[in-house]
């Protein structure tokens, strides 16, 4: 089952795609969002700009906090994604980003790897991911 939903203010700008089983028309990116992510199963990211960055980091975040457990991958096309996976290793590296967290983004080159990976895919459970300053 291939479902899509799109906002309407984007209907009119985007050409539909035909070959879909179900195309929802909503009235935000919220909205949108919320309903990819009920009749999701995993997260998928392919290459893309701004707003697929950050659909994927959204995901990803929402992995950290506990809100939802799917797992979240990039498929990472010839070494598309390497300059945000290297931003990522970065902040861990950085203390802005815990490593247990940094593994919640899969990734692979090969489509089947890839899905292998999610399916073996085992959620972190969410703990406090802001550090206790001692003192």
């Amino acid at each position: 089952m291939i479902v899509l939903s799109v906002p309407e203010a984007l209907l009119a700008k985007e050409v539909g795609h035909q070959g879909l089983t179900e195309l929802r028309v909503v009235s935000s990116m919220h909205e949108r969002k919320a309903i990819m992510s009920d009749l999701s199963e995993t997260f998928i990211a392919m290459p893309g700009g701004f707003g697929t960055f950050e659909e994927f980091c959204e995901v990803v975040t929402w992995s950290q906090l506990g809100i939802q457990s799917k797992p979240c991958a990039l498929l990472n096309v010839a070494g598309y994604y390497d300059p945000l996976l290297q931003l990522f290793d970065h902040a861990v590296r950085e203390g802005f980003l815990r490593e247990e967290n940094r593994k919640l983004a899969l990734e692979d080159r090969d489509a089947m790897s890839l899905l292998e990976k999610m399916l073996e895919f085992k959620p972190i459970p969410a703990e406090k991911w802001i550090w206790k300053v001692e003192g």
